[in-house]
């Protein structure tokens, strides 16, 4: 029987690193993918819904898709959402205009969502409550792989040369989501062979009759939460929508931002009441400590706002400012991934004898630290030396400390029986993080960006001699890179503060582990 559990470990662990991978890969090729569908370079934020969508997507859908698998079968529903991960990569490598690609992104992270709490569940089901944090954790690692791994991944595959079959591209940047196929495909028949038709615990725990549902996995009556579900989408959509600016030359936000900002706080509320108040709900930690644990998903919100943050615009800084391409671009925020890494795994055994609280703040504190330091970045990047690197280890350390701390927190502070939900509510809080974070950060770097270029006129090369029109066009380049340049130090330094928060968040955490 353990045996058997293993290879549905790694089948589960497999297809939740294939979702993973995809929720972090598109930030090493984003700038591809926006000349490809006609984004101007100057015009970036008009890119940003290719990551908010999929964001978007994955975190609506994680709660109330692991939900529906109890009521239809966790195989079933796993083989639906590769199918519908497979899809939305044909729509996102077929696509011609931004709307597509949008649109391709958003469904495959719907599909990629579900497929962390349907594993959860799976294990909840499979394991009894004295092994059953192993296997969480075995998962959670698969998660976390996929995010140091992913930006790398990305700029590996955009590296195979571009090429047509019957006129589809295939080479490239659209490479990555056409690997997706044989991928999902391999995922579906090891989820065949290894994952039961029935999920029923292959180990009862004492007293429990052999082969009777795990009580964690089954709701009352079988109903799910769709009221919660719909509501926390609508509230993240209406918030996302409200930061993004399709013409930041003028204002942070749009016409409509503040109203539709303000809807999306209200509902955001109405959640919370209906999820209080619902018999069934998307999330279920009653019974928890409210105060620790409220902070310490609000750390991993702060945490993940962060994260994603550097993750792409320490891309962008790599490929306009020092040239580098996709693949080279990844290279340099492979300093600060491995130095992530490296700070998940010195988190863990440092929280173990100094206490989650005190290993959060100090790795909050250490990130702002070192997004400090790169918001004094010079212009030339490319003659800075060892200080990039070093001020990337640096954030990424602070930033990997938090992670252990942050999860064994919220276990501590839950029931057993409700790991599975609290290691699930973990990664929702940081996607949230990400989704909220990118979108208002962006949403001022942008503006800032636009700002600072708005009295330039790009030169043309009619009715003037080459030799000025060359003179004119390195002037104009010089003052482009400037601007990038102050918008990418400011966007650091914002960064910096959010770590700071962080910090202060993180000092309402448990001190220490029973």
């Amino acid at each position: 029987m353990r045996r058997t559990r293993r290879v549905v470990l790694a089948a589960g662990g497999a297809v939740v690193l294939l979702a993973a991978l995809d929720a972090y890969v598109v930030v090493t090729v984003l700038i591809d993918i926006a000349e490809s569908v006609d984004i101007p370079l100057n015009h970036l934020e008009r890119a940003t819904p290719i990551v908010t969508g999929f964001l978007l997507g994955y975190i609506a859908a994680m709660p109330l898709l692991g939900q529906l698998s109890d009521r239809y079968g966790r195989r079933p529903l796993i083989y639906a959402c590769l199918a519908a991960f497979a899809i939305g990569s044909v729509l996102t490598a077929l696509a011609a205009d931004e709307v597509m690609v949008v649109a391709g992104r958003a469904v495959q992270g719907v599909a990629g969502g579900a497929l962390l709490p349907i594993t959860m569940a799976l294990i909840g089901d499979l394991w009894d409550e004295r092994e059953r944090p192993v296997a969480l954790g075995a998962v959670g690692a698969a998660q976390e792989l996929g995010s140091a791994l992913g930006p790398l991944y990305g700029g590996l595959l955009a590296l195979i040369p571009s090429f047509t079959v019957a006129g589809v591209e295939l080479g490239g940047w659209h490479a990555i989501f056409w690997i997706n196929l044989p991928l999902a495909a391999l995922a579906a028949v090891a989820v065949h062979f290894t994952v039961p038709a029935r999920s029923a615990l292959l180990s009862p725990t004492p007293g429990e009759p052999s082969g009777a549902p795990a009580a964690s996995a089954v709701l009352p009556g079988g109903r799910i939460d769709g009221v919660g579900g719909a509501l926390l989408a609508l509230a993240l959509a209406l918030l996302v929508v409200g930061l993004y600016n399709p013409d930041p030359a003028t204002a942070v936000l749009p016409p409509w931002g503040l109203p539709v900002i303000a809807a999306g706080v209200i509902v955001a509320a109405i959640f919370v009441w209906w999820e209080i108040r619902s018999p069934v709900r998307l999330l279920d930690l009653s019974g928890t400590r409210k105060g620790p644990l409220l902070a310490t998903l609000a750390v991993s919100f702060l945490a993940g706002a962060a994260l994603l943050v550097t993750m792409v615009f320490v891309q962008f800084t790599a490929q306009t400012l020092l040239g580098e391409d996709a693949l080279g671009a990844s290279l340099v925020l492979a300093r600060f991934l491995a130095a992530l890494a490296a700070g998940a795994l010195a988190g863990g055994l440092l929280a173990g004898r100094l206490g989650d609280r005190v290993v959060a703040v100090a790795g909050m504190v250490l990130a702002a630290a070192g997004y400090w330091l790169m918001s004094r970045w010079p212009l030339d990047l490319a003659g800075a030396g060892l200080m990039v690197d070093l001020d990337l280890v640096v954030a990424g350390l602070g930033l990997g400390l938090v992670i252990a701390p942050v999860s064994a927190a919220v276990l501590r502070v839950s029931a057993a029986a409700q790991h599975g939900v609290a290691s699930a509510a973990v990664v929702v809080a940081r996607m949230m993080g990400m989704l909220i974070g990118i979108a208002a950060v962006s949403a001022w770097g942008f503006y800032r960006f636009q700002s600072l270029t708005a009295h330039l006129d790009t030169p043309l090369p009619f009715g003037v001699d080459q030799e000025v029109y060359r003179r004119r066009l390195a002037e104009y380049t010089e003052k482009v890179q400037a601007a990038l340049h102050t918008e990418y130090t400011e966007m650091f330094l914002v960064t910096a503060v959010i770590c700071l928060l962080g910090a202060a968040v993180a000092l309402l955490m448990p001190r220490r582990g029973r």
